[in-house]
């Protein structure tokens, strides 16, 4: 097996595939459909309880100790450390859970909703463990376990509720094989990491095969929708949707490129390419898809309408962003699953009410207070969510500032932002513009018409001045991932900042 080459697509070698192999991934496991051999990778990987396995739980929790009184490292460094030297503490520590493990995967929307799902089965009484701080590599999952267990290894919770990266997703199943899958969408993101978001798909089917009681599906995504064909004889899918008058405002991400073909063919008059992108990005109706448990019915400000098993029920949604909403329709689905195979059928109101108490997720439309007023984060990391977080978050009143990084974590390849209609700005400009590739995210917005007031690539001097200026005039930062964990930092000198944390 060699873990050195890149997978091959349209004659280029990606280099990303380096990673894969560490994780013992190889080009077979995203070009096959054929499912892994799970009883070689278990032996693999856990290769036996290790005779110092009783010490790991002290040891792990000696090392989180350590790092965090001397800050050096991030919050997911425990687990990597743990992950070395012992590899099948993870599985060990998992498999012990009664109700076993929800796994929540997709490209956008899967720190939101497993702390919907996570929050939904605690109201209703189960005690769950997840990974709230968004770390959605094995690593992070393992640091969260050093912080819950005790001493004797074991894990007090009914249930996990765990966010995989689409890609660890998969090592993760080859220790834990899920109870329950939520897979949320897939379009295109981190293309250095992914490739194409076929393979991107390839990916969650590998989950889906894992996956032993309950599978369930965006049926709106045609590649979701597909996985369901990955499911074991004896795997129940489920589905969550759209109503028809709501699909437009959820467009895939085959629609998303066929309506941009669309719009260049008539900007060169182009009728004929008009007409077939347009055809091209017609999608079915409900009536064509298969029945959901859970359907997305209306949504106001702040209020949201779902259809549930049948019965129609309105609430209030603490959430920002209208894509959020249509997540709180996944973690319902999810929710609703758990609670009837666990404790039994669950009343859609109580449902409805636990989803009502859900806040965001940090730098997900969170909103931190400083001494000049509120400053609102939000989390862009491909083109379509910063399409739909530019039409969810309007620019008028507020001061907008774009700080973009491009560490391991958010992708290292910028070039989508190309692919954002920045448009929306163009009245109120941008006032600051910052992290590492700040120059190329002014230089965008040069090319949209949008005016950048001030670029600093010096992200923590460029936030201080951002939020300092202009007192009592709101503020908002797009950014991505490690900017997101950089701002929040700055801002903890400056204020109150809340732990990352589950719920309300």
């Amino acid at each position: 097996m060699n873990h050195l080459a890149g997978i091959e697509v349209a004659g280029q070698e990606f280099p990303w595939f380096i990673e894969l192999g560490a994780w013992g991934l190889n080009k077979t496991d995203l070009q096959s459909d054929e499912r892994p051999n799970e009883t070689d990778d278990a032996q693999r990987i856990s290769g036996g309880m290790p005779w110092y396995a009783p010490l790991t739980p002290a040891v792990g929790k000696l090392i989180r100790s350590m790092i965090r009184l001397t800050r050096h490292g991030g919050s997911a460094l425990p687990g990597k450390i743990i992950e070395a030297i012992d590899p099948g503490f993870l599985r060990r520590t998992l498999n012990r859970l009664p109700y076993g493990v929800v796994l929540v995967s997709g490209t956008n929307g899967k720190t939101t909703t497993t702390r919907m799902v996570s929050t939904m089965l605690q109201e209703m009484g189960l005690d769950v463990f997840t990974n709230p701080t968004g770390s959605n590599f094995t690593r992070g999952i393992v640091s969260s376990l050093l912080a819950e267990i005790g001493l004797d290894g074991r894990l007090h919770a009914d249930i996990a509720v765990l966010e995989l990266d689409e890609a660890y997703a998969v090592h993760f199943v080859r220790h834990v094989s899920p109870r329950y899958s939520l897979l949320l969408n897939v379009m295109r993101d981190q293309l250095d990491r992914f490739g194409e978001i076929d393979t991107t798909a390839r990916l969650l089917g590998q989950v889906a095969e894992a996956t032993t009681g309950t599978i369930v599906l965006n049926r709106e995504d045609g590649r979701i929708r597909r996985l369901a064909a990955h499911a074991d004889t004896g795997v129940a899918v489920r589905y969550f949707g759209l109503a028809d008058e709501l699909r437009s405002y959820f467009p895939s991400d085959d629609e998303m490129y066929a309506w941009a073909t669309t719009e260049t063919a008539r900007a060169q008059n182009s009728k004929a390419s008009a007409d077939q992108s347009a055809t091209e990005s017609n999608s079915p109706s409900s009536s064509d898809l298969p029945a959901a448990d859970v359907v997305l019915a209306d949504v106001e400000d702040h209020r949201a309408s779902f259809i549930i098993c049948g019965t129609r029920i309105t609430t209030q949604v603490a959430l920002e962003g209208i894509y959020n909403v249509y997540n709180a329709a996944a973690a319902l689905a999810m929710a609703e699953t758990v609670i009837e195979k666990t404790i039994g059928h669950p009343d859609a109101q109580d449902l409805a009410v636990a989803l009502s108490h859900v806040t965001p997720a940090f730098g997900r439309g969170e909103i931190i207070q400083i001494e000049t007023g509120p400053v609102e984060l939000v989390l862009v990391k491909n083109p379509m969510g910063f399409r739909l977080s530019l039409q969810s978050f309007a620019a008028a009143a507020h001061k907008t500032m774009i700080a973009i990084c491009d560490q391991y974590a958010d992708g290292r390849d910028m070039s989508w932002l190309w692919d954002v209609d920045f448009r929306s700005l163009r009245e109120t400009g941008v006032a600051m513009v910052s992290g590492d590739r700040a120059w190329d995210m002014a230089l965008r917005l040069g090319y949209d018409g949008v005016c950048v007031a001030q670029t600093d690539p010096d992200l923590e001097s460029a936030v201080e001045r951002f939020v300092m200026a202009d007192a009592g005039i709101p503020k908002r930062i797009f950014c991505t991932y490690t900017s997101m964990l950089r701002v929040r930092a700055k801002l903890s000198h400056m204020t109150d900042v809340a732990d990352a944390g589950v719920g309300r």
